[in-house]
Parts: structure tokens; sequence; C-alpha cells
């Protein structure tokens, strides 16, 4: 045998099994959900997110990755078909996490009645780690637990492909690169990683292919990639069909902005079309949920479930047209409408999920509780101080925050935060109408609380007990009563379509995981499974079956999978 291959030797790089689960023999620490309102966390995103914005330019390392191999992959299973897998949005808390790679990587999963075996390929869609690219993440967050999903490579020998989500993006790609692309030790846990650039190419049976691209957040494909799938492009033909696996489900995206879809329309028409192959299926992650809209000529399919927090459904446009009639795009292809035809977790459900924020922001995010009883604190002393009209010390008037600096901040702060810069798009008249009704609400809650507060004894006593005083006994309280005001008007601010990724990302759910698994017959029909999982496990053990490529943890409870719809078949 070759160094080459016994590189990807199974079983050779096998890690000793743990012995227990702690961290220590693990080799990674599980990590709880991103506290995604936590204040430093917030700050450190929006600067992540501005920093990307503007010197994204300069940190990109795609026109680097031209001295890189351009090798197009091939996989086929032993029967002439292929079994594939695709997930996305993974690298989040350990429970969901696992919870989805546990299912990956078992020999084979029996849902509703149909037997699908393990995945020859596997496809990680985006955000492979929140809430940053630091290895650290990616070691705790998304490679520790696939391994010990998968410890060491099967007979069969898996690949991994993977695409780079915005998260990804943070640091240009480094972490990505180094954990993805890589001349040696191309092993994750028991997949070989298969791509040699921060995207691919690879030959399906059936003169299927699956094209995976990487447009750094949407904003443009530079022309190493564009010349890597020229080449591509020179092996397919009228017979070939697409599966097209992208960093975000730009088609939903694109009714808020026309732009959005650009990129991969570009892609579609200029690389793709004069080949006179057909794309028959456009996938991604980005959004945590599953949506399938059904069109004339394919299907386009949101699978983000693979970890991070849900993200609702029911606010999603019913029917979308594909691109957008108002695109910019001088040649743009001809617009076709698509229908919503499956969704997971279905309407009702996310309605209901919705109303879940009242517990979930306070327990989810006490930094957040925190920071707004700190702020209704100084809010009440600064009212307190005018309504009470006394002549304080020197010390009480510096520490005092003038009222209409906090009034400003207060106002301002909703206003904002009802329609971030940083979350693009227009700012409708809703976002301002409800951004300012919330600081009122605010304002309201604050002078309740001063007039509550100037009725009990503590205002009157020698500074700065008062102040001590309340920071004890006031901004607890207001903290949790503030945090029920945020809750109440991410409600109402949802069902107009505002702060809809803040309502859910503050309950940080775990349940309703999705992951597809598809099947391609010689004969080239694609038949899809979209695996739902309505509960994730919260208690794991470690394994007894002992073998090389069990699992190293099992759940506690039952981990039952099930078809979020039936299965689509696409010829």
């Amino acid at each position: 045998m070759s160094d080459d291959h016994a590189e990807y030797a199974p079983g050779e790089r096998a890690a000793r099994r743990p012995r227990s689960t702690d961290p220590i023999e693990l080799g990674f620490t599980p990590r709880k959900p991103v506290p995604w309102l936590a204040p430093f966390l917030l700050v450190s995103t929006g600067i992540r997110t501005l920093l990307a914005m503007l010197f994204g330019a300069y940190l990109d390392k795609r026109e680097l990755q031209n001295a890189l191999d351009a090798k197009i992959a091939k996989q086929v299973g032993p029967d002439g078909g292929l079994w594939l897998d695709y997930v996305a949005d993974l690298g989040d808390g350990f429970n969901a996490t696992y919870s989805v790679a546990y299912l990956l990587a078992q020999p084979e999963l029996e849902v509703d009645g149909h037997r699908l075996p393990r995945a020859r390929t596997l496809v990680m869609g985006g955000d492979q780690v929140y809430p940053s690219a630091a290895y650290e993440a990616y070691e705790d967050r998304c490679k520790g637990p696939y391994q010990a999903a998968l410890p060491v490579a099967p007979p069969e020998r898996p690949t991994l492909f993977a695409v780079p989500g915005n998260h990804d993006w943070y640091d240009g790609l480094t972490a990505f690169l180094r954990l993805f692309v890589r001349s040696r030790d191309r092993n994750f846990g028991g997949w070989a990683t298969g791509q040699s650039r921060s995207y691919f190419a690879v030959e399906l049976p059936a003169d299927w292919w699956l094209l995976g691209i990487d447009d750094q957040s949407g904003s443009y494909l530079d022309d190493p990639q564009l010349a890597y799938f020229d080449e591509v492009a020179r092996r397919l033909g009228p017979q070939s069909r697409v599966i097209l696996a992208v960093p975000a489900p730009t088609w939903v995206k694109s009714v808020d902005h026309p732009t959005a879809f650009d990129s991969i329309d570009y892609f579609i028409r200029t690389i793709i079309k004069p080949t006179g192959a057909h794309v028959r299926l456009l996938v991604s992650g980005d959004l945590h949920h599953y949506a399938r809209y059904a069109g004339p000529e394919r299907q386009l399919i949101t699978s983000g479930g693979g970890g991070a927090y849900l993200y609702p459904t029911h606010k999603l446009p019913e029917r979308i047209e594909v691109p957008p009639k108002d695109t910019l795009a001088r040649r743009a292809s001809a617009t076709r409408p698509y229908d919503l035809v499956g969704r997971y977790p279905d309407a009702a459900r996310s309605r209901r999920y919705g109303w879940g924020i009242f517990p979930r922001l306070p327990l989810r995010n006490p930094g957040f509780t925190t920071l707004l009883g700190t702020l209704h604190t100084l809010l009440m002393l600064a009212m307190a101080g005018v309504a009470a009209n006394r002549p304080g010390t020197t010390e009480q008037r510096l520490f005092s925050v003038p009222l209409a600096v906090m009034l400003a901040v207060t106002l301002l702060a909703a206003a904002f935060f009802a329609k971030p810069p940083s979350a693009g798009g227009k700012r409708h008249a809703r976002h301002w109408i409800l951004g300012v009704g919330h600081g009122v609400g605010h304002v309201g809650l604050a002078a309740a609380g001063t007039w509550a507060w100037l009725a009990l004894p503590f205002y009157d006593w020698p500074w700065p007990l008062p102040a001590v005083a309340a920071a004890v006994v006031y901004g607890p309280v207001t903290g949790l009563l503030s945090s029920q005001l945020v809750a109440a008007y991410l409600l109402v601010a949802g069902a107009f379509g505002v702060n809809l990724n803040e309502l859910f990302a503050g309950q940080g759910i775990e349940d309703a995981k999705s992951f597809l698994r598809m099947r391609i017959d010689p004969d080239g029909t694609l038949t899809i499974y979209p695996i739902a999982v309505d509960r994730v496990p919260r208690s794991w053990q470690l394994n007894p079956d002992q073998s090389p490529t069990a699992s190293w943890l099992t759940p506690r409870s039952p981990l039952t999978p099930r078809l979020a719809e039936p299965p689509i078949t696409l010829r």
C-alpha cells in the first residue's frame, strides 16, 4: 500500500476511546448553545460583521487558492449509485450538533419505514462553527462532536465536502482552509476531506454533478473560481444534471434584497446554461430550518437544521419569483415562480415556538437581562433625581447620568435594535414605529419603577446607600421585568416580520433539527429524504459498543428521526 493510501487507511489514526465524558478524555469541550443576546457577543459579532463588510476584500484568500490543486472529485457507490448527506449550520451547542452527527454516523437509519444506509458522501453546507471562526471553536463545536460520532473511517471510507458560510468567513477562511483544505492528514473524524479549495466539483453517478460554490457571503465569485468551474463545465452536457450547494438561500432573501440572487444567477447562466446541463436542485443552509420551494425546472431547498438555533418558518413567503423581477442585473435569467410546498417545523408549531420567548429570554441570556437591569437602574436614578428635585452631593451628581442622555440612549437603542445597521436591507416605516414604540415602553416602565422606588424609604438614605440599594434590590427586579418587555416586543414585532431572527436567537431552541439524505440510483433517479428530529437528547452516556467505528456517546433518551415531508423524487 502506498503512503497516500495508507494515510486514509480505516482506523490508522483512530484515537483512544474515552473512558468518561470528561473533556480531557473526549479531547474537546462540549459547549452550550451560543447565548446570542449576550452583550459582549452582540458587540463582538457586530464588529466582526462590520470588519467583514469593510475589509472583506483584503481578507479574501480565494485569489491565493489559484496556487492549489484544481481537483475534480468523483463519488460512486459499489452498486453504481450513491447515498449523499447534506447538513448545514451545525457548529453550535453540543446536544443539537451531536444529535445530528450521531444520526449521520450510524450504519443505517430506519425512518418512517425507509431503510437509509449511511452516506458515502457528506456535504456540510456552511456555518460549520459559531459564533466566530476561531480554531478552538471549530474543535469544540464541530470537529470534536463529529469525531465522537464517527471516530474512524468505516470500510466504505466516506468523504466530506464543505461550503464556507458567513461565520466561516469571519477570519478570512483561515481556520476553514486548515480544516477542510489540506494536503495531508485529510481526516475529519471518520470522514476524509475531499476538496482542494473552498469550492468544489464532484462527479456523481448517472451524469449528476455536485457543485459547491464560495461567493464570500454574497459578494462576488472570484476569477480563479470561475476558471475552475469553466474547466468543470467542459465535462457537462445536455444530459447532465446539477446539484448546486450555495452558502445562503438567496432565492428567499431576494424578496427583501433584490440583488441577493445575482451571483448565483450569474453562475448558472454563464457557467451551466451554455453546456445545456440542467440545475435540478439548489440547496443551502444559513436559515436554520427546512423549507422547499418547487418550480417548473428545479427545487430550492433550505436545510439549515444541523445544530444552530431554530429559525421560524411561519413568515416564509408562500410564493417567490426567482430571479426577482426588480433585480438590477442587466442580463438576468427569465423569472420563474416557485411555491412553498414543504417546511419544518410547520407554521403552527413555529408560531408556538415564538411564545417561548418569555421564559427563555432571561434563562438563555442572563447577561442581556443584567444589561437591561443596569440600564434601567441608571434611568430610574436619573428620573428620581429630577422627580425628587433634591440637591445632592457632588459625588451623587457625578454618579447620576443626566436624564436627557438616558432617554436619548434608550430611544435610540430601541430604534436601532429594530433594524441594526449590520442587518442590511431597507428600513421601512414599521421598523421606526415598532422601534420607537419599544423605546417608549421602556421609558414608561422606568417611570413606573421610579414612582414605586420613591414610595420606598431607600431613596431617603444618605448617599451612597440609595445607589447600593438600587443596584441590589431594584436592578434584578427591573432586569427581569424589562426582559419580559423585550420579549413582548419581539413577539409583536415578529408578527410584522421585524426582529424575527432575534425572537428565535434569543431562545436558542435546540429542538426541531433536520438534514437531508439523498439517493442517486444507477438509472439517474434522485430521491431526497428530508429527515427531522423533533427533540434532541439532553444527556449522553458512553457507548457500550467498543468497536472502532462506533460512536463514543449514545443518548440516554430516545433519538427518533422522522421525515419532515414525503420523499422528493427528481429525474
